[in-house]
């Protein structure tokens, strides 16, 4: 086959290190599915699952929410080895989220690890408005207990904003997360893909072309596996299960267990259908990520690296209603929202399948 313009070459290692809420999810599952499809186009999906989160968390730091078993190194070291054993030919893919947790020295380890100078590394890349909300969502189901507006407080208006959680800007302070990866594998070795909220699979499209593959190899999953975002009121029911178990002191294992099948049921309860059930955010905060993001393109321009999309996508229009003025004002916030609801039934189904869970639990 005749090497598709604008591909990497033979042999490159492809890392995707997200970072979390870029699309990663449709991404995995894509390239987990398609793995048959792959290898005969001479591309290797490394892993065993949809991403090798344990291996990206032993080298990067984090835990895998998912999970009760620790990333250890042994994770990281069966990782390299398969990367390693897939010849000097074959192009592979790595993929996953928590490679944004790394640190400069540990980003040089990622890029070591995998193949040094074979490294190529690809960041996607969405609105910071549109983030927010899901990367909250996520802390809440890894058993955060503040509310949106209180983590969105400390975030955007709490210099130096490393509190209530400090991986938050360092995966999504995408300018730095950009100009840390450059430095570890160099600037004509990294890509920014922008993820176009109006074409789902445009970052799909992106991949194959990087990876020489035809359009189309790439497909979402079709299998089920559902990763939808959670209604304002399903994380609120999520939330205060976390500070009763927390002031419960239940172990930590035991915590873990009721978030995990609490979640589950969340989801299996429930079918959205009311726009107004989404989390909102203010709309003080949505003028602070749009500061915050204009800066984070103009330094993303700057870094001179590889660019796939339009940049100026990821910096949002004012909404229509949107008051003007500094976003990083300290004044009062938006008029209060409307309670968080869930109908009752799905609030039952999914708190009593927890209990369930965590009663049979071994």
């Amino acid at each position: 086959m005749a090497q598709r313009q604008g591909a990497l070459p033979p042999g490159t290692r492809l890392v995707h290190i997200g970072p979390h809420k870029t699309g990663t999810t449709t991404l995995q599952g894509a390239f987990h599915r398609s793995r048959r499809a792959l290898a005969a186009h001479g591309v290797r999906y490394a892993g065993a699952s949809r991403q090798p989160a344990h291996a990206a968390a032993a080298i990067a730091g984090g835990t895998p929410v998912h999970s009760l078993e620790a990333p250890s190194m042994a994770h990281w070291e069966k990782l390299c080895a398969e990367v390693a054993g897939a010849g000097r030919r074959r192009r592979v893919v790595v993929s996953s989220e928590r490679f944004a947790n790394a640190d400069a020295g540990a980003a040089r380890a990622v890029v070591d690890g995998l193949g040094g100078e074979r490294v190529h590394v690809v960041v996607t890349l969405r609105p910071l408005v549109k983030i927010l909300p899901s990367q909250w969502q996520e802390y809440i189901k890894s058993g955060h207990q503040h509310t949106y507006d209180k983590w969105l407080d400390g975030m955007l208006r709490r210099p130096p904003y490393r509190k209530p959680t400090p991986s938050f800007w360092r995966r999504h302070r995408h300018d730095e997360l950009v100009t840390r990866w450059a430095d570890a594998v160099g600037a004509d070795r990294l890509t920014v893909v922008v993820v176009d909220q109006a074409e789902p699979l445009a970052h799909l499209r992106a991949f194959e072309g990087l990876l020489g593959l035809p359009d189309g190899v790439l497909e979402p999953e079709q299998d089920g596996f559902t990763n939808r975002s959670l209604t304002a009121g399903e994380v609120e029911v999520l939330r205060l299960v976390n500070k009763e178990l927390a002031r419960a002191e239940r172990p930590a294992p035991e915590r873990k267990l009721v978030r995990e099948a609490l979640v589950r049921c969340l989801r299996g309860a429930h079918v959205p259908q009311d726009p107004a059930e989404r989390i909102a955010t203010p709309a003080w905060a949505r003028r602070a990520a749009a500061e915050v993001s204009a800066e984070m393109v103009a330094g993303i321009r700057k870094s001179g690296v590889r660019v796939v999309g339009d940049l100026d996508t990821l910096v949002p229009e004012p909404a229509a209603g949107d008051p003007a003025g500094s976003a990083g004002a300290t004044g009062p916030a938006d008029p209060a929202a409307a309670e968080p609801s869930l109908p009752v039934g799905a609030a039952f189904a999914a708190v009593t399948g927890a209990l369930l869970a965590a009663a049979e639990a071994p």
